[in-house]
């Protein structure tokens, strides 16, 4: 993969500060000592464990918002 895009990108590139926020509360929250920086030293456990939760946490908003019918589309 020596000239390929990482796919790590966020969607919608005005969100990555708000993003970033979110994933140092996550890590806060779990207590994961997630630094601003080099985090190399963290477990594959660690990591994914602030991943995982922090899409729990956009899915349980969205699935709020769609429930409380401030959803301006239908799927």
């Amino acid at each position: 993969m020596s000239n390929t895009k990482s796919s790590n990108q966020a969607a919608v590139p005005e969100a990555k500060g708000a993003l970033d926020r979110f994933k140092f509360e996550v890590a806060n929250e779990l207590g994961v000592p997630l630094t601003d920086g080099y985090n190399g030293d963290l477990t594959s456990r660690q990591n994914g464990s602030v991943g995982g939760y922090m899409v729990k946490k956009m899915i349980e908003a969205q699935e709020k918002q769609m429930s409380s019918g401030s959803q301006g589309g239908q799927y």
